[in-house]
């Protein structure tokens, strides 16, 4: 059991704290449903289920723990009728799937989730604790089913549709258990959430983070559920979006029921420059509204790193970082490499309303595409807390992103650390400042 950071314990004996503390843990899950704000209050009172003294306070990702089903066609799927195809379980989750890369790169993710006790959760939890990783934070219900998601694809790899069973994370993972593990949260580098949870889960995951300073990463999971942006967007310091997100985030903020912005129309013919004109006004949007950065995934087009002000100057991750492992050949490897970007002016980009870089895509063997932009995640936020900045942390993810495409697995099984540092100086040389260098 973890300790507690109340000083009310600090007359009491090792075993008679041990046991109030779990006593007030238990009694967290009998208490009635309250508002997230009287729940916020409550537990700042109190103690939570913190680190002890000798761990270091990594990652923490707040979000879904998933079984996927992928449907893979041999041939062009016909309508009312079987398809031969493979099918395949993975593990996955888009805070799983974070979570995992993040530990795979050197640093220590503390996940907050919910299971069923079923199968699915069996072989989720299995994975986890084979890998070393916590799962005090991972709640397992009896009275619910672990989410479970079909994925169907079709013959390039891109997913056609999909069928999504969450109630174990939109009913259960709900403030009562987030705020069990406050410490956690206050203590982490930086926060990432995902858009399966519901709106007082949210609130209440952010609000904590912002009691201590600690930057929150918003990742919008779908188009529908991007849009639970809006009551949280002044807490957000990073969001990871594709283009289709990005306008239902922007819509969401601005205009709430009236869409504003319409979908984007890709071809083969548009070019890098004139997607991101299109792009631009939704992602001012999202940085007027506080929002610090903006990583827009363009699909095979690569991402748009976009802020108000050079995004390497943004103060997000530790303050001192305990380098180790891969962690520490990252930050020794990357550390010296600064982008080969002409600027305009430093006044033009200080004065700048929306500075924008491009990272292309890697050459890659794709096998598949499920998990990537997890990953692109997972490698940023490994680097962030590595000491890298956002420039670089970008670069690595990706990097690990690229890895994530060659393999058949949402995360690949393993990183090759030489293969990642060699991706990721390529991503920093070929990375280009499209604006405001650029004009339409």
């Amino acid at each position: 059991m973890n300790s507690d950071s109340g000083d009310e314990y600090g007359s009491c004996s090792t075993t008679e704290s041990k046991a109030r503390r779990r006593l007030e843990h238990l009694s967290l899950h009998l208490l009635p449903l309250r508002t997230s704000d009287c729940l916020l209050s409550t537990a700042l009172l109190s103690g939570g289920i913190g680190l002890e003294d000798d761990e270091v306070a990594g990652p923490v990702m707040v979000g879904g723990m998933v079984m996927d089903i992928h449907a893979i066609p041999a041939t062009p799927a016909l309508p009312r009728t079987t398809t031969p195809g493979t099918v395949q379980y993975m593990r996955g989750g888009v805070g799983r799937n974070v979570a995992e890369c993040v530990s795979k790169l050197g640093a220590k993710p503390f996940m907050i989730s919910t299971v069923g006790q079923d199968p699915a959760g069996n072989l989720l939890l299995e994975h986890w604790t084979s890998v070393g990783l916590s799962t005090q934070g991972i709640q397992r219900r009896h009275d619910v089913g672990t989410a479970v998601i079909c994925n169907i694809f079709d013959l390039d790899g891109e997913l056609a549709s999909a069928v999504a069973s969450v109630d174990a994370i939109e009913k259960y993972l709900n403030p009562e258990w987030i705020l069990n593990f406050k410490d956690s949260i206050s203590s982490a580098p930086i926060v990432m959430i995902d858009a399966n949870l519901n709106s007082s889960a949210l609130e209440v995951s952010c609000q904590l983070a912002a009691k201590s300073g600690t930057p929150v990463w918003f990742e919008p999971v779908s188009v529908t559920k991007s849009k639970r942006i809006a009551s949280i967007v002044k807490y957000v310091t990073i969001a990871s979006p594709n283009e289709d997100e990005l306008i239902a985030m922007a819509n969401a903020v601005s205009y709430k029921d009236k869409a504003m912005f319409e979908p984007v129309k890709v071809n083969d013919e548009t070019s890098v420059k004139s997607l991101f004109w299109t792009l631009k006004p939704a992602i001012q949007v999202l940085l007027e509204a506080g929002i610090k950065a903006v990583l827009v995934t363009v699909g095979s087009r690569g991402a748009f790193l976009c802020s108000k002000g050079w995004p390497g100057c943004l103060n997000i991750g530790p303050k001192v970082p305990k380098l180790h492992g891969f962690g520490k050949q990252l930050y020794e490897s990357l550390l010296p490499i600064r982008p080969s970007i002409k600027f305009t002016t430093s006044r033009e980009i200080h004065a700048a309303s929306v500075v924008a870089l491009h990272y292309p895509c890697l050459p890659a063997s794709v096998v598949k595409l499920t998990g990537a932009g997890d990953c692109l995640v997972g490698g940023t936020i490994a680097s962030l807390c590595s000491g890298l900045d956002l420039f670089q942390s970008v670069a690595v993810g990706i990097a690990s992103a690229k890895a994530a495409v060659e393999s058949d697995t949402n995360v690949p099984s393993e990183y090759n650390p030489a293969s990642v540092l060699d991706d990721a100086r390529s991503a920093v040389s070929a990375a280009k400042l499209i604006h405001p260098q650029l004009v339409p």
